[in-house]
């Protein structure tokens, strides 16, 4: 990176052909670049190429367990994207980003200076900021990460039993045994986490660049509310397509109707303009609709 740093990365290519398109893929909090795993390969077996690495304190990066600057983060996707578009010219770059990965690449995006990519994909992306979060919660977590903002916390037991990021049980077993992985997490990485989601809330409606938002109707990470919120403060942005699956999750791309995902992916990367194959309505007209229905 610009500062002499090492991300490591993981990369699917094209077997005999040089991609059409390449995905530069952002994973989410606590966890590394193999959370493309399962995309991939899918999406090589269609000539589309991915590049999956580390963010700064997480998996193998430099730094594991603390929260890089969001303009740090950034810096690092501008790098990535330039070296990726110099490797690839005559591809179309694509930045993905779940969860946190998605926080990062709309604030990247939504800055004064966007990397220079030609498309953006977000799933489920991370807009539970201050705005969203309760008093008790924005107090304790300013709090704790002042005065203890080193020590490191396990999710409450309730939440490991109660909040499911996916319907794929076995890969929330893979993940919570896997070594590179982040299960206890410190109290200012925590607050940093929820600065760059505010961030995201706030500039998504900046993003130029065409960007497709994918969100599940059982997420319970990133809850409709916030999500509601984020995207009623963009408002109308023309080059802004989104998908709301009845039976998706949190991990969009690792649930069991994942590869409905990568298949929409797929073609909205092939033509924008056209629907989703998967019929996928939009995202803000479902929640206001399921919104209206509860209130009756």
């Amino acid at each position: 990176m610009q500062d002499g740093a090492r991300l490591p990365y993981l990369r699917w290519s094209p077997e005999g052909q040089a991609p059409w398109a390449v995905i530069v893929a952002l994973h989410g909090f606590n966890d590394h670049y193999a959370s493309f795993r399962f995309a991939g390969p899918w999406w090589a077996t269609r000539g589309i190429e991915t590049w999956a690495y580390d963010q700064r304190g997480f998996g193998l990066a430099p730094n594991r367990g603390e929260f890089a600057a969001e303009s740090l983060t950034s810096q690092d996707l501008r790098t990535i994207v330039a070296l990726v578009r110099a490797e690839r010219p005559n591809a179309l770059i694509v930045v993905a980003g779940e969860s946190m990965g998605g926080s990062s690449t709309i604030a990247a995006f939504g800055s004064d200076a966007p990397p220079d990519a030609d498309r953006v994909v977000l799933l489920a992306p991370g807009v539970w900021g201050w705005s969203s979060q309760s008093a008790f919660n924005r107090a304790g977590l300013w709090t704790a990460a002042r005065l203890m903002g080193a020590k490191r916390v396990e999710p409450p037991s309730f939440a490991v039993r109660d909040i499911r990021a996916s319907d794929n049980t076995l890969e929330l077993i893979r993940n919570g045994r896997d070594p590179l992985s982040i299960l206890s997490t410190r109290f200012d990485s925590l607050y940093g986490l929820v600065d760059l989601m505010e961030t995201a809330t706030r500039r998504l409606g900046k993003i130029e660049t065409p960007t497709l938002l994918l969100y599940g109707a059982h997420d319970q990470i990133i809850t409709k509310r916030p999500m509601r919120r984020a995207l009623e403060q963009a408002g109308e942005r023309p080059n802004l397509t989104t998908g709301y699956y009845a039976d998706g999750w949190h991990i969009l791309n690792r649930d069991l109707q994942a590869e409905t995902v990568f298949a929409d992916v797929e073609a909205w990367l092939r033509d924008p303009a056209r629907p989703l194959p998967s019929g996928a309505p939009p995202v803000l007209p479902s929640l206001m609709s399921e919104a209206i229905s509860a209130s009756r």
